[in-house]
């Protein structure tokens, strides 16, 4: 196997096993399983999980004195366990053997991206020196999406007698694995039923206690040689138990068959009796494993960005992970883009923002599941009108952390780990995750051309955006702008004033200058919809004349804070006193999570000019240059490059990086205008859930945003492709760290358009097709086409 496919671990190393399970997690957008070892049961060390893409469930917990209640995503039954034991013919029976067995001498972990799957090599050395290799290999079908499979190869070193081998199929299941929410409620499965049937297939029936999803799981366990089947049940936990002889010249192979349905499956039918049919003839492992294989190699065609070396081979593992959650099998389903992928229970399962670092990528590649995405926003379009409703506000407001309706999800209480306090949350004051649903819908939009999304469902995401917006914006006669007050930023440490008793900030420039830019783009959108069609929108919506001026005044006139010849992070933002931050590196070394320490001192960052994270910064992330001055002048503000310069240099100074997000963005932000540093962030990105530079949170599911980002930021960053009206805007900045890259790419219609950078010159190749030229938009607004079937490059100028 080429080893810029493979991501390996050469030993077993107790402390790093979460964070090999997470990277190690194999999915096919539907659900995923943690990249666990089939020996092992949930404890301090590991924790084998499998989890569904929109399976969530809520119980309600007692912390701090106080009952909360949380929507999870559910940690389902184990359908890898496999233990197993030697019975030598000289010997009484040996222990049940782990990765934690003393007598382990070997491991030998690799995940095959290429293939899609999970190989895990073992060897066990006794005192007497009887040696039993054991290899397993792991797969969850991205053909079918109810299947995964196991096959287990047990090999006897020096000695000779048999092997006892228990399959299990645990329903016995909690989620506990984040050790900062062990005070909360974790027992989300109930009315546990199981059997074993004759033909050999393990199955187990649950609930999920208050959401009252029915789930189905059923295992068909093979075995070579064939021996009889022992079978024992309790309510929560199957077992098939088998009995093989085992010598040097024949190896034992246990190969596990689980299908996973469940009730938000369509056609709608009993769980447990479709998994029990789907692995009651299926295809031998060889066979599922190369049906297995081409869907992989089909998706690696579509969706593999190119670079040399190792930045290549991580950019791999990310796109990787991205496909594994969101894949076009997610296109199926009502599910929307969970923090930490399906991989952990980190954040608890929740979509957040983070659609908008991976979305770009998908809308380029997987336009289906871009779409579909969307939609899983715009069918809580109804759940933000509600939120919206009781707060007295018109239009939508959508949740910062949302599950599985879109009800606000965000916790009222969270765990300092320093302090070991249980402190108010005020985060839900993010409103800016509306304004990130319209880019992200624009974005597809401006890629696809899909103009049925765009009239339809992405009309009504924008309208009842923008009117939130509008409203929410107050005028103040002294200023002479209007003002958006009380929330909180992407920064996230400032939630109010310093003392003051009314929770959040005022004027956000990130909230305000994206909120005026939704404005501005709703009526646009607006403008270009059939007469018939706006005036359906007009009286579903109750938007009238009165409401389009406020939009066009509000867009022009919101405000926008400076201070010290820099844009202020929010009203006020310059007189927060300075932080010493090198006593504080000095005295912690690792400042990521500074509010953390802070608060543990009985401070607060609310007091500081000290950002967790990019939030002004943001603006550069999601405009172009020229495009972020175009916002600014609408608004009645002058920003040139040197303001932005002295913008981006002086919160750099200030920001604390507690977001695996702030190393992309800051990377994004100065490889565009080539700063000093650009691939130090660039770098970080890329390896932040690798290196687990959060400690110890990797462990807990990845970073999808952060790993979907930096595939963006090759793209959108390095090559600055840019899909548009006008066409596809390639302006590239290069890195000489990444001298070269290629993907393909799907834009108004066309697939596989290849995209190929290297230094000083570019090359797009359009495959044959009926549609027209593919319009492009070279630097200095130099237009030019290609034509279907056609390949042409570019010379760039030199930077």
């Amino acid at each position: 196997m080429n080893a810029h496919w493979r991501w390996e671990y050469h030993r077993y190393d107790p402390k790093e096993e979460r964070l090999v399970e997470s990277l190690c997690t194999l999915g096919n957008g539907r659900f995923a399983t943690r990249g666990s070892a089939p020996e092992s049961v949930a404890d301090d060390i590991h924790y084998p999980a499998t989890y569904l893409a929109g399976c969530y469930d809520r119980l309600t917990s007692t912390v701090a004195g106080r009952e909360i209640s949380n929507e999870d995503m559910v940690r389902l039954p184990d359908w890898t366990a496999l233990r197993y034991r030697c019975l030598p013919d000289d010997a009484p029976p040996g222990d049940w053997l782990t990765p934690d067995h003393p007598t382990l001498r070997h491991c030998h972990v690799s995940l095959d991206l290429r293939g899609g799957t999970l190989t895990r090599r073992m060897l066990f050395h006794d005192i007497r020196g009887r040696r039993l290799g054991v290899t397993h290999t792991r797969l969850v079908h991205l053909g079918d999406p109810h299947l995964a499979a196991q096959r287990s190869v047990f090999s006897a070193y020096g000695w000779q007698g048999r092997i006892e081998v228990e399959s299990v199929l645990d329903g016995d299941i909690v989620n506990a694995g984040v050790d900062r929410y062990q005070a909360l409620a974790g027992r989300h499965l109930v009315e546990h039923r199981s059997g074993v049937e004759a033909e050999g297939i393990a199955w187990l029936a649950c609930t999920t206690a208050t959401s009252r999803l029915r789930v189905g799981l059923a295992v068909r366990t093979w075995a070579r040689p064939p021996a009889p089947v022992g079978r024992a049940c309790t309510a929560t936990v199957a077992r098939q138990t088998f009995v093989l002889p085992i010598r040097r010249a024949a190896q034992v192979v246990i190969v596990k068959t689980a299908a996973l349905f469940t009730s938000l499956d369509r056609p709608w039918g009993d769980p447990v009796r479709n998994s029990a049919e789907h692995v009651g003839h299926p295809p031998d492992f060889p066979t599922l494993l190369a049906s297995h294989k081409a869907s992989w190699q089909r998706l690696w065609n579509e969706g593999e960005v190119k670079a040399p070396g190792e930045t290549g081979r991580i950019l791999r593992l990310h796109a990787f992970h991205v496909l594994q959650t969101l894949s076009p099998r997610t296109a199926e389903l009502d599910a929307g883009v969970p923090a930490r992928g399906l991989h952990g229970e980190a954040y608890r399962g929740h979509v957040f923002w983070d659609e908008l670092f991976a979305l770009p990528y998908l809308a380029l590649h997987f336009p289906e599941t871009a779409r579909a995405l969307l939609m899983y926003r715009h069918r809580r379009l109804p759940a933000a009108r509600e939120a919206a409703r009781q707060i007295g506000a018109k239009g939508a407001m959508f949740p910062w952390q949302s599950g599985g309706s879109g009800a606000e999800e965000t916790q009222r209480l969270h765990l300092n780990p320093h302090s070991r306090r249980w402190l108010p949350d005020h985060s839900r004051l993010q409103r800016h995750v509306g304004s990130a649903i319209g880019w992200n819908a624009w974005q597809y939009g401006q890629a696809t051309g899909d103009t049925g999304f765009m009239h339809g469902p992405g009309a009504e995401l924008f309208l009842h955006i923008a009117r939130f917006w509008a409203g929410a914006a107050t005028w103040d006669p002294g200023l002479g702008r209007y003002r958006i007050r009380g929330v909180v930023g992407p920064d996230e440490y400032h939630d109010a004033y310093p003392d003051a008793r009314e929770q959040g900030i005022d004027d956000n420039a990130y909230t305000n200058v994206t909120a005026a830019w939704v404005l501005a783009r709703a009526l646009d959108l607006y403008g270009g919809l059939p007469m018939a069609r706006r005036a359906e929108l007009r009286a579903q919506s109750g938007i009238g004349p009165d409401d389009l001026h406020r939009w066009e005044d509000v867009s022009h006139r919101l405000y926008v804070p400076f201070h010290r010849d820099v844009i202020s992070q929010f009203h006020g933002y310059g007189a927060l006193a300075e932080l010493n931050w090198d006593a504080y590196r000095a005295r912690y070394h690792d400042i990521r999570r500074l509010d953390r320490i802070l608060e543990a001192e009985g401070d607060t960052p609310n007091r500081y000019q000290a950002s967790k994270q990019a939030d002004t910064l943001m603006l550069g992330y999601l405009f172009r240059p020229a495009e972020l001055a175009g916002l600014f002048s609408r608004l009645g503000y002058s920003l040139d490059d040197e303001l932005w310069r002295r913008t981006v240099a002086y919160y750099l100074r200030r920001t604390c990086h507690g977001s695996t997000l702030s190393s992309l963005v800051h990377g994004w932000i100065l490889a565009r205008q080539q700063g000093e540093g650009a691939w130090r962030y660039c770098q970080e990105a890329l390896l932040s859930d690798i290196t687990d530079v959060q400690g110890g949170t990797t462990g807990e599911g990845i970073h999808l945003g952060a790993t979907g980002g930096t595939l963006d930021l090759v793209e959108r960053g390095f090559v600055g492709l840019d899909p548009g009206a006008d066409g596809l805007r390639v302006d590239p900045v290069p890195l000489s760290e990444v001298p070269a890259s290629s993907f393909s790419v799907c834009y108004l219609g066309h697939r596989d358009v290849r995209i190929t950078f290297r230094p000083g010159r570019i090359g797009i190749k359009v495959p044959p097709s009926p549609l027209g030229p593919v319009p492009l938009v070279l630097p200095g607004d130099r237009l030019e086409s290609v034509a279907a079937g056609q390949e042409r490059w570019f010379r760039l100028p030199r930077q």
